[in-house]
């Protein structure tokens, strides 16, 4: 049985939620965000868990070793006997590091790293643009999901608003962070040859056709 251990790398707005979503459903694997199965991990009261608890109470980040420790975990857990799909994790290249030493213990390897590029300018045009609405949380977009009356939600009429997240200044910046800290990650992949780089300024559509290229097929 083919096994399809992907990680997922993109800067903010390259469109990665969207293909997740689209993969897991295709090719029969858990998305694996690191947010998700350290939330889970801290419910489930699992020893990782319980370690990360700690440092999440004390207002600290989760350091590298709790993190690898759940992400282990959670890679032995049934459903990822097909191959996972890793998501926000690594960010650095010692996570990386960390991580194939996890993967090397599982007799697993990455089989494919999928990259989405996007032009640094399209992306602050993406996330800048975002708006949520106050009321219903209905997402909206000043260039691609204009609502039919400026500022006002057409589901529910309430006032769109514009994250603080979203504001040129925390978009470049968290751009920056993403090319100090996780583009490097690229280089690391592609010297163990298992990256496929992918167009983001397609349409959706056409993102996920070449994704699908560089996989390969399903083995049922």
């Amino acid at each position: 049985m083919t096994q399809f251990n992907l990680i997922l790398l993109g800067p903010p707005g390259a469109g990665k939620g969207t293909q997740a979503g689209r993969i897991v459903a295709e090719y029969g694997i858990p998305h694996v965000s690191t947010g998700d199965i350290l939330r889970s991990a801290v419910k489930n009261r699992t020893q990782m868990g319980l370690e990360a608890k700690k440092f999440m109470d004390a207002g600290g980040l989760v350091p590298d070793s709790v993190v690898i420790g759940i992400v282990k975990d959670r890679l032995q857990e049934p459903d990822t006997v097909r191959g996972f799909l890793m998501d926000g994790f690594p960010r650095t290249i010692p996570q990386a590091e960390a991580l194939d030493e996890v993967l090397d213990g599982l007799d697993r390897g990455v089989t494919k790293t999928l990259v989405i590029l996007v032009d640094e300018e399209d992306l602050v045009r993406r996330l800048t643009g975002r708006r949520i609405c106050g009321a219903c949380q209905a997402p909206f977009h000043a260039v691609f999901n204009r609502p039919k009356k400026e500022g006002v939600c057409d589901k529910c009429g309430g006032e769109l608003y514009q994250r603080d997240d979203d504001t040129e200044a925390t978009v470049r910046n968290r751009l920056e962070v993403y090319r100090d800290q996780t583009e490097p990650l690229v280089a690391y992949y592609d010297r163990a040859g298992v990256v496929a780089r992918i167009d983001g300024a397609q349409s959706p559509d056409a993102v996920y056709e070449d994704i699908r290229v560089a996989l390969g097929p399903t083995d049922g």
